[in-house]
């Protein structure tokens, strides 16, 4: 063999060696070709040809689905985004209004401004009646929804938000009695056929585009009953689709206090941890006429102590009680760390990314109070690496009025999309 036969089959093999080096798990093929290479006694012609097949097969895998990389961890990565809320979910409109709530230049204008992802709401009740058939209409705009979004470059969590065996809200309301779902398998079962039949509808999108919350806030008497659910339904999803992002929150309302009591799948990083952050419920809430704290009217502050002695005395005596804990509790941007610190640790144990589903700011609250606690949401989030969505894009506690197709809070989404 002549020297400069030599050469180029050492340069070639020693270029394909570098180049197959940067696909993981694919370094046997670079090894086997390079063999071959430094092996074969074919002509100069042989040589090229089979480099040329070497790069084609290259650029073959780096065309692969990103979920194959990475030992199998989905690309669905999420910062900034918002919950589209009250449209699926939370909603009386139906026809005509329910279609033209929320259209393609939603979707447009969160990613101009900004957003990289959306978390979507829906309910049982409007996707199936009484009789566990489906609703075609609401499962249309879900997809319409989902197709506008990655038109605009925006993920999507389709959050199964409300069912007939368990609403969040039930014993607030006065009908805990209503939430069958951590006592009866029928209920259960139920639940896992509603996620088979959305993982028909939803499956052939892309992991990196489409998760799935299979349960907001999930309210049992037990923490265990949760956790058991949890790999109830895991289970059966994985079956089906083995590598779909799940989001997973904690027991009690997605509360932050439970995150330590939650347990999810080892070794699946296709998981996403989700808790509720909504504190102080005196700030964030006043006015909220659904909970006691709302009806306070008297001064508060933050950061600091929210509620003087004085204020305190001159309050009604029925919401004395609601009250005390904001005497002498100091609020402040530590306090709200203090409060991450087990959703924090929970998410390193499992080495997963951690998300703040829920946090906002009751339309009626004043503003600058507003500001100056979401500016330390967004520091801590900022300082922990933690994906957020706010409650809400347009209603109560939202930035967008639909009916004036105008900012009803721009300063809030300037800060927001800030780098705060």
């Amino acid at each position: 063999m002549n020297l400069r036969k030599r050469c180029v089959r050492h340069t070639l093999g020693k270029f394909l060696r570098n180049l197959f080096a940067v696909c993981e798990k694919r370094c046997i093929f670079a090894s086997n070709i390079c063999e071959m290479m430094l092996l074969t006694q074919n002509s100069m012609k042989k040589i090229y040809s089979l480099a040329l097949v070497a790069m084609a097969m290259l650029a073959m895998m780096a065309c692969t689905n990103k979920s194959e990389k990475n030992d199998g961890v989905n690309d669905f990565k999420i910062g900034r985004g918002t919950n589209v809320s009250h449209w699926l979910s939370q909603s009386e409109e139906r026809g005509e209004a329910r279609q033209m709530h929320i259209q393609e230049d939603d979707f447009a204008r969160l990613d101009s401004l900004g957003f990289d992802f959306v978390r979507l709401p829906i309910d049982e009740v409007q996707f199936w009646d009484e009789n566990g058939e489906k609703l075609p209409e609401a499962w249309e705009l879900m997809t319409n929804a989902i197709n506008w979004a990655e038109k605009h470059h925006l993920r999507t969590i389709v959050d199964l938000h409300i069912i007939r065996s368990h609403y969040f809200n039930a014993v607030n309301e006065g009908d805990g009695s209503a939430n069958t779902l951590f006592t009866s398998e029928k209920a259960q079962q139920d639940l896992i056929n509603m996620w088979y039949q959305l993982s028909d509808a939803l499956k052939s999108y892309s992991n990196d585009s489409v998760a799935y919350e299979f349960m907001n806030e999930p309210v049992a008497d037990e923490h265990e009953q949760w956790n058991e659910l949890i790999a109830k339904v895991h289970k059966a999803l994985r079956e089906r689709e083995p590598q779909r992002t799940l989001v997973i929150g904690s027991n009690r309302w997605q509360g932050y206090e439970t995150m330590k009591y939650l347990k999810v799948p080892e070794g699946d990083k296709n998981i996403i941890l989700s808790f509720h952050y909504y504190n102080p419920m005196i700030l964030t809430h006043r006015g909220a006429w659904w909970t006691p704290i709302g009806h306070y009217t008297g001064k508060i502050n933050y950061p600091g102590i929210m509620v003087s002695q004085e204020e305190y005395d001159a309050a009604p005596d029925s919401l004395k009680p609601e009250l005390e804990p904001y005497l002498k509790q100091e609020w402040n941007i530590d306090k709200l760390r203090a409060d991450f610190a087990d959703a924090i640790a929970a998410a390193k144990k499992y080495g997963l990314q951690l998300f703040c589903g829920e946090w906002g700011v009751y339309e009626p609250v004043d503003r600058e109070l507003a500001y100056k606690w979401t500016k330390d949401m967004l520091t801590v989030f900022k300082e922990n690496n933690i994906a957020w969505t706010t409650w809400c894009y347009d209603a109560d506690f939202g930035f967008w009025d639909q009916k004036k197709h105008d900012f009803k809070d721009k300063p809030l989404v300037d800060l927001l999309m800030g780098e705060y």
